[in-house]
């Protein structure tokens, strides 16, 4: 598989805000797109990094970030002092909700703590199907726990998807560098 860098977005050129949208560069051009974020940090601490897609129905309007998703969440943590370890299926699960879907929970804001990790998205400029989705993450939690989280998931339209967002849950996004590859 070859990657094809698309486009950068760094928070030290972008300025902190509550969302990270991309909003061109997703089209029929590749059938997989990731999207790899870097060092993400909050300004608010014990908050989940989140993302929501805008599908366009062939309009001109885009809807906003509020496509229907199912997702499953499972992560595992362990603490600086070799203590806490333990494995988790969260209920951070969605359930055909249009609200962003969790990639991992309660990043810390701490000095040294942020998240990394890659979300694939397949094939978001099909008509035919649904859209899947796959993320594997490693985060510093607000509690000092070392863990990686894993989520796979749909997003429920038929639509093409065309611009993604990410966030925390809570506070503006301090820092941190997103790019995005498409696939072939």
């Amino acid at each position: 598989m070859a990657k094809t860098l698309i486009s950068t977005h760094d928070i030290a050129v972008l300025g902190a805000s509550a969302t990270l949208d991309i909003t061109s560069g997703i089209d029929d051009t590749y059938s997989v797109y990731e999207f790899h974020y870097y060092n993400m940090h909050p300004a608010t601490n014990q908050v989940d990094w989140m993302f929501q897609v805008n599908a366009h129905d062939g309009s001109s309007q885009l809807t906003g970030f509020d496509e229907t998703i199912t997702s499953s969440f499972y992560y595992t943590q362990g603490g600086e002092s070799q203590t806490g370890n333990t494995s988790y299926y969260a209920t951070m699960d969605l359930a055909q909700s249009t609200g962003y879907c969790p990639l991992n929970y309660e990043v810390g804001s701490d000095a040294d703590q942020s998240t990394s990790g890659i979300l694939t998205l397949y094939d978001p400029s099909g008509t035919t199907f649904i859209k899947h989705f796959l993320s594997e993450s490693n985060f510093a939690q607000s509690d000092d726990m070392a863990a990686a989280a894993y989520v796979g998931g749909y997003i429920n339209t038929t639509n093409a998807i065309t611009q993604i967002s990410f966030k925390f849950d809570s506070g503006n996004i301090d820092a941190g560098v997103i790019k995005m590859f498409g696939v072939s």
